[in-house]
């Protein structure tokens, strides 16, 4: 049986003294949605993700990132894989911290890594439309920039549809708004880039009725995490994610 072990891999790490800068370069570059915070003892003290270092969008701030380090979901080497993913769902993380039995940290499981072993495994119940979130919060490819910035710092989603006449058109993510390094500036001065220009395209997305499995394996399949429900009139009428199908796992 599989382990926490098995999946874990190296993610770069930080120190409370660590400016944000730092920690926003790694996210803009590498693969991570998430960076853990480590004490002088290597021990695991918490971690930050993308959302918190795009709260900062000065490119030469010197603030740290001591103010913005929180509670991480954390595993031992040998938690099986469904423990790991119940510590992922439990902290509504994209990732689970290994760490030893001094809480020194040894790797991350990342949930995009485990969630095709986890759908594999066990039973996928149920309908989209009974796991989806409905009446997502969208935007339109014509809406400044500077506010979809505001929606994904004040929500804490990783993602909002975009929408032209109620039909999804493509997805703007944390990690769009994040890679598009000019985007900072227009947030800055309040300037019109608008939507469209860092938008991902094309969008997949399910219908209400699907099969909840339909819908993971659409995830896995074209590397998603989340995707637009639409009704018979490809009208968008809610969003599932990889939390969403994975609170649909059979016992």
């Amino acid at each position: 049986m599989k382990v926490a072990e098995n999946l874990m891999v190296d993610i770069p790490t930080l120190c409370n003294g660590d400016y944000i800068t730092k920690a926003r370069s790694i996210l803009r570059d590498d693969v991570f949605r998430e960076l853990y915070v480590l004490d002088e003892k290597n021990r695991l003290a918490g971690y930050l993700d993308i959302s918190d270092v795009l709260r900062v969008v000065d490119t030469k701030s010197n603030v740290t990132i001591e103010g913005f380090v929180r509670e991480a979901a954390r595993v031992a080497p040998d938690t099986p894989l469904t423990g790991v993913g119940r510590a992922i769902m439990n902290a509504r993380t994209n990732s689970a911290a290994v760490v030893d039995e001094d809480g020194v940290f040894l790797g991350g499981v990342l949930f995009s890594e485990l969630f095709p072993i986890l759908i594999s495994r066990r039973d996928i119940c149920g309908r989209v439309k009974d796991a989806m979130s409905p009446e997502p919060v969208t935007c339109a490819p014509e809406d400044p920039i500077h506010r979809i910035y505001n929606l994904i710092i004040a929500s804490g989603f990783i993602a909002f549809p975009v929408v032209q006449k109620r039909e999804p058109i493509g997805i703007v993510s944390r990690r769009d708004l994040l890679r598009a390094g000019s985007i900072r500036m227009s947030v800055k001065n309040q300037a019109d880039t608008t939507v469209d220009r860092v938008m991902t395209t094309p969008v997949i997305t399910v219908t209400p009725d699907d099969p909840v499995a339909t819908a993971a394996h659409l995830m896995v399949d074209h590397d998603v995490s989340i995707l637009p429900v639409i009704d018979e009139r490809k009208r968008i009428v809610g969003v599932i994610d990889r939390h969403d199908v994975s609170s649909c796992l059979a016992p």
